[in-house]
């Protein structure tokens, strides 16, 4: 049963990259292949879906309909072109801007968040926005490593190892996982000079827009510190963050209704929902259950183990570049859960702490995701808006921009680690 799950997820994956615009109808059917086949129970297949996180897609996509509404995109474009030199420098500062924000929120909820502005710069240059969205995107999972509230397996990490917010910055009197994560996206700036040095058109705002309401803008402000706030509350339920997206969603769709009087926005608003995305993730989820539940993923756990013997820094670099390659193909969460008791174990046996490993094992699962368009929730996010506007992503499209940005900021954080924890 093990190499049949191995080998139709697989098959899952090839197919998705020879034949993209049906990736969907591949996806689905190899998830009701795990569950007809019983890999994944059908009565239990409800509980292998992420609900958390597809509830915090489509709340933020209700809220960002409104915020794209109210032409605030536009005018945070227009200051963006006004600070900028050339198009290659907006899409860094909008990269940036990505990871800031996704230290501290999730990094579906930040795609969603500043995807719209990126294309609201798009329109007005009349460029594409591939270039653009995809560097959000990759930036938003590179800085969800460096804080305790910027990502699921962060979370993991500080509950399993007893850390706290602060300890992602410094711990034991040494610097944390922080600044690992912030000196690879510094090094990823000369990077995208590179693969954007011939986007040397100026850019300007002819003039400022008129925002029709700052609600939106409010509302989603209110997603963010609000998410901030409930990562510090004790054994909260798993789907808080979904609640509180769908929470702001109403309150989005009340306000209009309060305001108009009529139904009409908020219709288009449901409409505004990428069902496509949605449907795809569900698909991923169940999928990924099904290798975890045959086994795949603790023996893909059990080999890095195994190569990297009593070598701790043979043992550390297959941890963190093989967290990389795996986690370009699954779900970095149920692997990080399967890894740190592993790494907890071998550390113990060593008689070493296990901080370097741990913080190896999540750079690289974090990071990883980027290789790939369907590596990240958060990259499936963006593939589908971009979809939505016309634009069809390859994955050697997403890979020139996403693969050079992880090796980069891998490279920096894995050396980094191993000269301060080592």
């Amino acid at each position: 049963m093990k190499y049949f799950a191995l080998g139709l997820f697989v098959l899952m994956y090839i197919l998705m990259i020879a034949v993209p615009k049906k990736r969907l109808w591949f996806v689905l059917g190899s998830a009701l292949i795990f569950i007809v086949s019983g890999i994944v129970p059908a009565k239990e297949a409800v509980f292998a879906i992420n609900w958390n996180v597809l509830m915090m897609i489509a709340g933020t996509m209700v809220v960002v309909y409104y915020f794209i509404e109210s032409a605030m995109p536009d005018l945070i474009a227009d200051m963006l072109l006004d600070k900028a030199k050339n198009v290659a420098w907006v899409t860094i500062y909008m990269s940036l801007f990505a990871g800031l924000v996704s230290a501290f929120i999730d990094n579906v909820a930040t795609v969603l968040m500043i995807a719209p502005v990126a294309l609201a710069i798009c329109r007005k240059m009349k460029i594409s926005p591939v270039p653009m969205i995809i560097s959000i995107s990759v930036s938003s999972n590179l800085q969800g490593a460096a804080t305790l509230v910027g990502d699921t397996t962060s979370i993991l990490l500080g509950d399993y190892a007893k850390m706290d917010f602060l300890d992602f910055f410094f711990m034991h009197g040494r610097p944390g996982i922080f600044f690992a994560v912030e000196l690879g996206a510094l090094a990823t700036v000369p990077v995208m000079l590179y693969i954007f040095r011939k986007d040397k058109q100026k850019v300007f705002a002819e003039k400022r827009t008129d925002v029709k309401s700052y609600a939106p803008t409010v509302f989603l402000i209110g997603i963010v510190v609000t998410l901030i706030f409930a990562s510090f509350i004790p054994g909260k339920p798993d789907t808080t963050n979904g609640l509180i997206c769908m929470a702001f969603a109403t309150v989005s769709m009340v306000w209009d209704l309060l305001v108009t009087g009529k139904l009409v926005n908020a219709k288009e608003a449901a409409k505004n929902l990428d069902l496509e995305t949605i449907l795809l993730l569900t698909g991923l989820f169940i999928a990924i259950e099904g290798i975890t539940r045959a086994g795949v993923i603790d023996d893909a756990a059990s080999l890095i183990v195994q190569a990297g013997g009593n070598n701790i820094f043979l043992l550390y670099t297959i941890v963190v570049w093989g967290s990389v390659v795996i986690s370009a193909f699954v779900d970095n969460i149920p692997y990080v859960a399967t890894m740190l008791p592993v790494l907890a174990g071998v550390t113990k046996m060593l008689g070493i702490e296990p901080y370097l490993l741990y913080f190896g094992l999540l750079t690289g699962a974090t990071l990883g995701g980027n290789l790939t368009p369907i590596g990240a929730s958060a990259n499936i996010t963006a593939v589908g808006m971009l979809r939505r506007e016309g634009c069809e992503v390859s994955f050697g499209d997403f890979f020139r921009i996403g693969g050079t940005f992880t090796l980069t900021a891998v490279l920096v954080g894995y050396l980094y680690l191993w000269i301060v924890w080592r």
